[in-house]
């Protein structure tokens, strides 16, 4: 294979401008074309990040010989249509959570790409969050003992584009768009083992201008081991994203802060220009973030997905753990909506998980 993996970036908001920054620090990563709907983003992207090629037809995208991956970045209803394209055109593909909007265009994702031969892959960050990555490494080591509670939050005041707030779009809402998160973080903590139940309560406790999603939850998972792992997501929270997790074992407890313990206390009478994401209001006391991508873990990331192309390497997250999160986040919305523990596996043919949860709250 060539020296670079040639990249065509799909999206032009938030998460795409993440991804183009995280893979300038990769070394074997060509960022060949960025492709965005809206006329005239894909450009304005390209000559921000230096990009030669931009579109706003993906089969114009796909058509560059030079590109072997592409990122997917758009909201998350158009996952599946573009994954399937990306497939056929002989294209390896990373999907931004969650994987796609249900379990049928999941096994469809899954076995078009085995199909094409080419890899998907599902582009789950805490995996590779560094101080994540230490934690997971105290557990390995026995440092901890035996895992007990597995606890993780994301948390923060809401999302940056309008189709989160769309449940038709998004498929629902903090739960489908940072539960995911949670779900694989303790999948991989807990080396993949099989989940036995789920148990959710949800509410719409501040947003019900704006979305009929959750935009608060907590979810608690059981593993068949015996490992009880709970999640806490919240779009209500102002100040700034915070992301958090603890690990409780029979030898000893980790508290793993991902910003606040990497940041700058700072106090300003002006505000700081920039202080964290989705930190609205930086005026007195802040938490000033400095390499804020590389702490998230997104370059790091990259750089596993771009070897995976390069040396022809199976993905540490790939279609299938993207599917299992989808399982979960599913039977999670099921037991919000029925107030009782839901069982795994949990089989549904609702093509959005949202619905399991309105169509009982709002008899």
């Amino acid at each position: 294979m060539k020296n670079k993996v040639g990249i065509g970036i799909v999206g032009s908001q938030f998460i795409s401008s993440i991804h183009a920054e995280a893979l300038k620090s990769v070394p074997d990563a060509q960022i060949v074309a960025v492709m965005s709907p809206t006329a005239g983003n894909a450009k304005e992207f390209a000559a921000k990040h230096n990009i030669p090629n931009h579109f706003t037809k993906i089969d114009d995208m796909l058509s560059l010989k030079e590109i072997d991956m592409i990122i997917i970045g758009a909201p998350n209803n158009v996952h599946c249509e573009i994954t399937l394209k990306a497939a056929l055109a002989g294209k390896h593909i990373v999907v931004e959570k969650p994987l796609c909007m249900n379990l049928a265009e999941a096994d469809l994702m899954i076995n078009t790409c085995k199909e094409a031969k080419v890899k998907l892959m599902y582009a789950e960050e805490l995996c590779f969050t560094p101080k994540y990555v230490r934690l997971k490494q105290l557990l390995d080591e026995g440092t901890l003992g035996k895992p007990i509670l597995l606890k993780q939050s994301e948390k923060h005041d809401g999302p940056h584009a309008d189709h989160f707030w769309d449940v038709e779009k998004s498929g629902g809402g903090v739960t489908m768009d940072m539960g995911c998160h949670a779900i694989q973080f303790f999948r991989w903590l807990n080396n993949n083992k099989p989940i036995k139940s789920v148990y959710a309560q949800m509410s719409t406790s501040v947003h019900k201008n704006k979305t009929i999603g959750d935009d608060n939850s907590i979810i608690i998972i059981e593993f068949e081991n015996g490992v009880t792992a709970i999640a806490e997501e919240s779009w209500t929270k102002l100040g700034g994203m915070d992301d958090r997790a603890e690990i409780h074992g029979s030898e000893g407890v980790a508290y793993a802060d991902v910003l606040q313990g990497n940041s700058i206390q700072t106090y300003s009478k002006k505000g700081v220009g920039y202080a964290v994401e989705k930190a609205g209001n930086t005026v007195g006391w802040s938490f000033t973030m400095y390499e804020e991508i590389w702490n998230y873990g997104f370059p790091q990331e990259f750089a596993h997905f771009v070897d995976c192309v390069k040396h022809d390497k199976e993905p540490l997250v790939s279609g299938e753990d993207g599917k299992a999160v989808l399982e979960i986040i599913f039977a999670a919305y099921e037991s919000a909506g029925a107030g009782k523990k839901v069982m795994i596996p949990f089989k549904t043919d609702a093509d959005k998980p949202y619905m399991l949860w309105k169509k009982r709250t709002e008899k």
